[in-house]
Order: structure tokens, then sequence, then C-alpha cells
């Protein structure tokens, strides 16, 4: 009883070469497919290459692209070439020129002779299949598809959409259910020539023609209507992104392949010289006679998938930039912004570090400049604050900051005058802390001192783009944690909201807070707002404040003292 290899083999052919005479060493004849694209003169080097190992036979060749029949045509009539040839033959393994045989052939020849009647085929209905990628499950077996999705993928989704549109649907022959699973399979004798010569095979054929990636469904449905005996798996360990494509092997995976514990592994790349060299030249590899288990490095793979579509919690590179919305964590930290209070509040920035401990910047995103902690010009990860360098693209000097100062709370000022594009990000960043003093902006201009139809004009401008930056605030996708009051309300009760803010920053004890930072004098702002007001422009953020000072109470009895007795 022996074991049939068929290879489908179209590119390294040198590499194909050396996996054959490997298996024909251990006593499993060979037949070689070859892609039809590769030419002639190359075709018939490798021929004649192999020409003194009689176990090695070459089929009639197919042209293979992804996707087309081609596949399944140099599958079929190489099985039937084995199958005539090699009556000694039980089990034929279907494997590709860039497959790796991991394990001594003679433990597969003993596994399957354990095994004669059990087919190894991966075979599963699409309402079962989690791994289709492409957005075709059922579809792919009830539509026509004249157009290569690599080649012409703008006809091939139109052609789609078309028939979707007219509601075209081809019928599934009678008796047959659509299966799916890889297309690296191992049958018996039994089972893949009752599928070859089947009397119904030309109807089989002509529908399975027309099917999309027909290789993943061919034998995978028709051994349902033979086998006796079917283990829905692979003894092919072969791993695929999240997009569908092949994980390529390469010499740094040799001891994840020793573990696996698998027969055969795809895809190897050719240049992979210790791969080779370890399991062909090394019939006795350390490899222990166990039931193959990939599932022994299928947390590695997750890792790696993981890893390549989230990365790391806010890192942006040139080798992982991800798309919109496939972050893991727009930024690296939680940080704090803080808009209206250096207007509103004396030497803010300094009283909220020694309240916080934490590194308390400017504007960072001021005209001028980026306003670093301490007046620096250039800050962790050399990142300078040139305000055309930062507003070229302000999301990445955000996210840079946090990422290079990590460990260490950052805290920034923010406001209207400044460049506000990056205020969406920040309203959708969950690490955001948000607090915001609606009208602050109105301070500065109240103490400038300035034309009061410039005044005007600039409040009125501010005003507009604060309005703004608030909706964005408030819209159903924020995720930043953000509070926002008038300034009306903040100035009734300060030390409340400060403390709160403090407290979710993190401040290390959690005592009450012992210093306020000094408040600007507001004598007059009151009439400044009514003056605005006067002027045609209405100041509604800043919340209500009386044009006059609420008088003191003349007349009311002063208050009897009190003695506390020792």
């Amino acid at each position: 009883m022996s074991v049939g290899i068929v290879m489908l083999v179209h590119t390294a052919l040198g590499r194909a070469e050396q996996v054959a005479r490997h298996w024909t060493r251990a006593g499993c004849p060979v037949v070689i497919h070859v892609d039809k694209s590769v030419s002639r003169k190359v075709y018939e080097g490798f021929v004649q290459s192999v020409s003194d190992v009689p176990e090695i036979l070459f089929s009639r060749r197919h042209r293979c692209e992804w996707g087309t029949w081609g596949l399944v045509a140099a599958s079929q009539d190489a099985s039937e070439m084995m199958l005539a040839n090699f009556p000694d033959v039980r089990h034929v393994y279907l494997a590709s020129g860039s497959c790796l045989p991991l394990r001594p052939v003679q433990e597969l020849i003993d596994y399957l002779a354990d095994r004669p009647r059990t087919d190894f085929i991966e075979s599963a209905t699409t309402a079962d299949v989690p791994w289709t990628v492409g957005g075709l499950d059922h579809e792919r077996f009830t539509m026509r598809f004249p157009f290569s999705w690599r080649k012409n993928r703008y006809l091939f989704d139109r052609f789609v959409e078309f028939q979707r549109k007219i509601g075209y649907r081809r019928r599934v022959p009678k008796g047959v259910v659509p299966h799916m699973g890889s297309q690296w399979w191992c049958l018996t004798r039994q089972t893949l020539s009752a599928i070859l010569q089947d009397p119904e095979r030309t109807r089989y054929d002509a529908y399975f023609r027309h099917v999309w990636i027909p290789d993943e469904s061919y034998f995978q449905t028709l051994s349902r209507l033979y086998s006796t005996n079917i283990e829905s798996r692979s003894l092919t360990l072969s791993k695929f992104d999240f997009q569908g494509k092949p994980h390529i092997f390469y010499d740094d995976h040799l001891q994840l392949l020793r573990r696996s514990d698998c027969f055969v592994a795809r895809k190897i790349w050719p240049h992979a010289e210790r791969l080779y060299q370890a399991f062909l030249t090394d019939p006795d590899g350390a490899m222990s006679r166990q039931e193959p288990n990939p599932g022994k490095i299928d947390r590695i793979f997750a890792k790696a998938v993981d890893r390549r579509t989230r990365g790391r919690a806010g890192l942006y590179m040139q080798s992982r930039y991800p798309n919109p919305g496939w972050e893991n964590g727009v930024t690296a930290a939680k940080y704090s912004v803080f808009q209206g209070f250096s207007e509103l509040f004396q030497d803010f920035e300094a009283w909220l570090a020694r309240a916080t401990g934490a590194q308390v910047h400017g504007h960072l995103f001021a005209p001028e400049r980026a306003e670093f902690a301490g007046g620096q010009t250039i800050i962790n990860g050399a990142l300078p604050d040139t305000a055309l360098l930062r507003d070229a693209n302000p999301r990445a000097f955000l996210t840079n900051l946090l990422w290079n100062t990590r460990g260490e709370r950052q805290c920034f000022q923010f406001g209207p005058r400044d460049n506000v594009k990056i205020n969406r990000q920040i309203a959708e960043d969950p690490n955001a802390q948000v607090s915001v003093i609606t009208g602050a902006w109105a301070v500065p201009l109240f103490k400038s001192n300035a034309n009061f139809a410039d005044i005007r004009a600039e409040a009125a401008a501010l005003q507009k783009i604060e309005s703004k930056m608030l909706d964005e605030l408030r819209s159903p996708y924020s995720k930043a944690r953000i509070r926002i009051w008038t300034m009306a309300e903040f100035i009734e009760s300060p030390m409340e909201p400060l403390q709160v803010i403090i407290d979710e920053i993190g401040h290390k004890s959690l005592r009450r807070l012992a210093e306020a930072p000094l408040m600007e004098d507001l004598t007059g702002f009151g009439q400044f707002l009514q003056n605005l007001k006067n002027q045609g422009m209405h100041p509604y953020l800043m919340g209500d404040f009386p044009v006059d000072p609420i008088p003191k109470l003349h007349g009311a009895r002063p208050r009897k003292p009190y003695l506390v007795k020792k």
C-alpha cells in the first residue's frame, strides 16, 4: 500500500524537483502538473532534470489562473494518471510545488495505512464557512464569472452587481449540496476514482466550470456523494491572513513548523534554505509520531493577525498605517484637553502642573507655534514646535506626541483661536478627557482695549467657530469624556468642577484642593457683553451675565456672635 503525490507546480521548479525526489525516495510516486504559463523551454528542462526517476510523471498541462477551472482540470488529469499508472496507490495526496514535508514520509504512509477508508478533505457548507473573503458565499455557486477577479476586477464586480440586479440564478445540479474547504486534500482511491469516473461527471464539470474558485468546492462537494468516511480537515498546514492571503513560512519559522506535528506545510519561501535542509535531509528530524495538530500554533497566528490588523494602541508608522476605523485606539495614552481655562484663570498651566504632577502644555495648536510645557521648542521624539509642520498633519502631531511621552499624563489648552481641525479626532478618541468653559475666549478680548469694531468682528468669528466645535463634541460619534460648562455657571462655583477634573486625571492624593487658580478680574465683563449685544452681536455661549454686579444688601441685621466655651 502506498501514497501517491499529485503536485501542482508553477514557480520555483528547482525546489519542486527537490521535494519530488524526496517523496520518491520514500516510495511515493509523483505526478507533476506544470502550469501552462511556464515557457516550453523551462518546462522541458524541468522534465529532463528528473528523467532519471521513473516514479515521476508529468500530466497534460493547463493554464492555472487563480480562481478558475484550470486548477481543477489540472488536478483531475494528474489524478487520473496517478490511478492508471500506479495501481498500488491507495491514497492520493494533492500538494503544490511550494509544499514541504515536515515529518518523515514513512510516518505519513503509516498514518494513512491505519486509516485505509478515510478521506481527509476540508468540506463544509457555505453556511458553516467563516473564512470566505470577497462577499460571495452561496452566490459563487449560483452566478457566472466570465471575468478574472485579479485581472479585470472592475468588470468582475460590475457583472456580479448586474446579476444581482436582474435576479439571475444558476440551478445547482440535483442531489448536489455545495461544500467548500481547502484545496489541499488527501482522498482514497475509491472516492477519487468514483468522482473521476462518475457517469454524471460531464454535467458536474459543466456546472463547476462557472463556479468562482472551483478548486475550493469541486472535490469538497463531490466527495460528499461517494465517501464513506470523511474527516473534514486537511493534513496540510496552511494558514491565511485576514485578507484570505496565505502566510509564507521563512527560515525563522523552523521551530514553529516543528511544533505543528503536521505532515506537510505550505507556503514555503523558495529561498528558505534552512527549512529545506532541515526537513528534506533529516529523516529522523526530532518530530514525534503524534496526531497532526495545527491548533498548537493557531494562537501564534491569531496574535499575528491581531498585531497586523490592530497593532499597538496609538501606534502609526510606515509599516502599519491602518485604514480609518481600524485603529487599535486612536492614541497611545489618556490625555486632558482644557478649553477656556487659561483664558479665565491666571497662570493656569503652572497651577495644574502642581496639582496633578502631569506635563501641562499651553495651546499646542496655537497659530504661531506649539506651546510646549516649559517653553520647550523640541519635545520627546524630536517633535518640533513648528506650526507649519504641525498643521501639515495635526492628527499625526497629536498621536506622535502621546506615543513619545507614554507613561506621563499630557494636558494642553485648546480653543477657537487654534487649529480646530483636530477637534473631531479628539471628540472621537476614548483616551481624551475634554473640559470646556464656553465663551471664555471673550475674556482676552475684554481685556485687550482694542478698537471695539475689531473686537466685535473677532468675537462673532470666534463664537461661530466654538459653536461648531461644540457640535462636534456633542456628536453621537463622540467617545471622549466630555464636560461642558458655560462661563457664567462655572464661575458661580469653580472649585467643584476643578476638583472633579483633578480627581479624574488621577491626582496622587485624593485630598480636597488646598489651592485654587487665580481668576481674572471680570469687573465690567457683563457690561462688555451688553455692549456687544448693542452692536448687533449676540454672545450667547457665555451664559447669563448681569450687566451690573449684584448690589450688596444694606440694612441687613448682623448675625449674633457665638461664644464657644472650653
